[in-house]
């Protein structure tokens, strides 16, 4: 047996809350390099005139982590890390750590199992309300990790709480819920595509007694989620980037943003970054579903010791 065994007495709502926001946080900080070298693949050539191959700058995962490392140091792989972390624990504690609570809310009284329609249901509703709050970290984020290689007097924001302050002062409060929509859309996919996979796949590994309750089954349930997420939350993750990232009047909707990235790009701009995007997501729920479980279990082992 490998990791905490599954406690007699199961985590209350509140470790599952506390546990999702530190294990979201754990995760980000291990695979925030492949999140940021995803948005600048999916933001690149995010020009009006005509693209020539001399304005790609970043090829591929490797060619644009080293890219970033030469021409801005290592430091860039990590920029806006503070507000990712913000954005870990208020978005993972609500959308990851409710989802059970959700789920039994509205499962039927007297129902043996769990359906598909529910699940899905708990994942959207998780989704959407996790993006309602904790939007305005997300756009910091996003602004923070598209920023090339600028002097100091060109940045747009000198920091996270300066760039709060900046997109509401320029931008209006709205600023700072830039891409709600096209988010809420992108986190109720990801959030049906990672926790209900999780859910199912742990399911029935338990179910037909393939593995038990521990590490090894929440690293593969978890590597199937990330998996499935990424191919249908692509898209509209690549529209959500290029719109947060845009500058005032840009773009007049999220859907004008999808025209013209159809436009330039193609359908296969809908899939821009997908390898980053895959690395980083399928590491992100393997470190973040491993240490999730680990986390609740260890709280509610020591609730008796702290009661």
């Amino acid at each position: 047996m490998v990791g905490l065994k599954p406690p007699e007495v199961p985590p209350t709502a509140a470790m599952k809350f506390v546990s999702a926001g530190m294990a979201g946080c754990i995760a980000d900080l291990c695979t925030f390099p492949l999140d940021t070298a995803k948005v600048r693949l999916q933001i690149q050539g995010e020009v009006r005139t005509p693209r020539t191959t001399s304005s790609v700058k970043y090829r591929g995962v490797v060619g644009t982590l080293s890219t970033m490392v030469r021409t801005e140091g290592a430091r860039s792989l990590y920029r806006g890390l503070a507000a990712g972390l913000q954005r870990q624990m208020s978005f993972a504690s609500i959308r990851i750590g409710l989802y059970d609570l959700v789920k039994q809310l509205y499962t039927p009284k007297g129902a043996e199992n769990t359906g598909m329609a529910t699940r899905l249901l708990a994942g959207c509703t998780t989704g959407a309300v996790a993006v309602a709050c904790a939007q305005p970290t997300d756009v910091v984020k996003v602004r923070f990790q598209a920023c090339g290689a600028l002097a100091d007097s060109a940045r747009r924001y000198s920091g996270t709480v300066d760039a709060y302050r900046t997109i509401a002062r320029e931008e209006g409060v709205r600023g700072l819920w830039r891409g709600t929509m096209p988010n809420i859309a992108r986190n109720a996919i990801i959030n049906c595509g990672e926790l209900v996979t999780y859910d199912l796949l742990k399911d029935a590994l338990l179910r037909a007694q393939l593995m038990t309750d521990n590490v090894p089954c929440h690293f593969v349930a978890a590597f199937g989620a990330g998996f499935c997420a990424t191919v249908v939350a692509s898209p509209v993750d690549v529209v959500k980037t290029r719109y947060m990232n845009a500058s005032p009047g840009q773009y007049r909707s999220a859907l004008s943003c999808l025209l013209a990235l159809l436009l330039q790009d193609g359908p296969a701009g809908l899939y821009k970054g997908f390898v980053p995007s895959f690395l980083r997501l399928g590491s992100w729920n393997v470190v973040m579903f491993v240490s999730y479980e680990q986390l609740q279990r260890a709280l509610a082992l020591a609730r008796p010791a702290l009661a």
